[in-house]
């Protein structure tokens, strides 16, 4: 057994240290293989392949099972992620586009589409005038009326 384990411990200690980024959990992982071989040498079977690649395997096994087994270190509510974004803007953000949604859903047909055409299409008014065969006053109209309704029932 002293062969085996000067043979095979550093590498069993290195897969579980790898596994838990932890010295001392990883120490213990490299011993409680050892021990189950020590005690239970039957449940190693050389049809299955090398002492060696067993012995990694179940390093790599028992080392993520401890991982799932850890317990935060510290309380959840005390936990600070770091983020590039800024949430409460983007929850601010996300409410505000709801509510245009809601505001744009209420609007006359037509003057949705040249909402539409205008900013997310990216058309000039002659452009939407020509597409969609009204006169370009009419659509500067509907563009005006359905930014000023926007205005409106976005003001706080």
């Amino acid at each position: 057994m002293a062969a085996v384990f000067d043979r095979y411990a550093g590498l069993v200690y290195s897969v579980a240290l790898r596994v838990l980024k932890d010295s001392g959990q990883a120490e213990d992982v490299t011993q409680e293989i050892f021990f189950q071989l020590w005690r239970h040498p039957e449940s190693f079977s050389f049809s299955r392949g090398t002492l060696g690649t067993w012995l990694l395997v179940v390093a790599r096994n028992r080392a993520i099972d401890q991982l799932r087994q850890r317990r935060p270190a510290e309380p959840v509510d005390d936990l600070k992620l770091a983020s590039s974004t800024n949430l409460q803007s983007e929850a601010e953000r996300s409410i505000m586009m709801q509510r245009v949604r809601g505001i744009l859903g209420d609007l006359p047909q037509e003057q949705q589409q040249s909402l539409q055409m205008s900013f997310f299409d990216g058309l000039s008014h002659s452009e939407i005038a020509e597409r969609t065969g009204q006169p370009l006053g009419t659509v500067k109209t509907r563009i005006r009326s359905a930014l000023s309704s926007l205005r409106k029932r976005l003001e706080p």
